[in-house]
């Protein structure tokens, strides 16, 4: 296992060669009590979908705050055709969460109580080095305290106005009031970033970042092992997503998977 830190006042950065070393890691603190994010490829910033989406296909940054109000305020309209129970309608947190849960571009950023559950969706469908990024809670609430529970976002209006307007630089951290299945299933959490413009790891750059914010590459010589230890934890897309799109999307480790020999090598395995 190895780190290192880029700056003062910098989080660390761990470049990891074994499972093992990712066990020894985040079973330990301080990492044992930080909420996790897994994505398949390191060199990605930590940032939302959303903020991606306008970027990539150039939306003027002026025009965001609009066009976030303007999905959220469609999705409104005509989810009713699809669910029986919609939230209320004043309830925007609760609604985005749903929107993120249906694969659309939310500021949600999707993280994980499980490290395990993190490692999967880092390495499930990676081909080069995956990261899970470590984040701490606690420093998150303590760096904004005073505003914490002011910019909740989910009381009536506050997401209107503290998150649309872009012009605040901080992380809320936390949990719709009521949770669909996969965010149960997944151990998940979100975090909430006041402005979309800047990834978090910038946002954090004043703060006391190798107390808040950690990035641990997994380097693709951990798949085959990680991937077979989380499939024998029975952490699969099956089972994250509990419903026929999981089970489906589970099949394709399966095409890697058997109990009797490697598929790879077409060693047997001996009993």
């Amino acid at each position: 296992m190895a780190s290192r830190k880029k700056a003062r006042n910098s989080y660390r950065v761990f470049r990891l060669q074994s499972w093992e070393s990712f066990l020894g890691l985040i079973t330990n603190p301080p990492y044992s009590n930080w909420a996790f994010r897994g994505e398949r490829d390191e060199r990605w910033p930590l940032q939302s979908s959303l903020s991606r989406y306008l970027r990539n296909f150039g939306v003027a940054p002026p025009a965001w705050p609009e066009q976030e109000s303007r999905i959220l305020r469609i999705f409104k309209r005509k989810a009713h055709q699809f669910i029986t129970k919609p939230p209320e309608l004043d309830d925007d947190f609760q609604w985005l969460a749903l929107m993120q849960h249906h694969g659309a571009p939310t500021r949600l950023i999707d993280f994980t109580w499980s490290p395990y559950v993190a490692a999967f969706f880092a390495l499930e469908r990676t081909l080069a080095d995956g990261v899970v990024w470590a984040m701490n809670p606690a420093r998150i609430d303590s760096s904004h305290a005073p505003h914490r529970t002011r910019m909740d976002p989910r009381p009536k209006g506050n997401f209107a106005r503290y998150f649309l307007k872009g012009s605040h630089r901080f992380i809320w951290m936390g949990e719709p009031h009521t949770m669909n299945r996969r965010l149960i299933a997944q151990s998940g959490t979100f975090a909430v970033p006041g402005v979309l413009n800047v990834p978090i790891e910038e946002m954090l750059q004043d703060a006391d970042q190798e107390n808040i914010l950690a990035k641990i590459v997994l380097k693709n010589a951990v798949r085959e092992m990680g991937m077979r230890e989380l499939y024998r934890m029975n952490i699969t897309y099956a089972t994250l997503f509990p419903d026929l799109d999981g089970l489906a999307k589970s099949l394709g480790y399966e095409l890697e998977f058997h109990w009797a020999y490697n598929p790879r090598t077409m060693e047997r395995y001996h009993s």
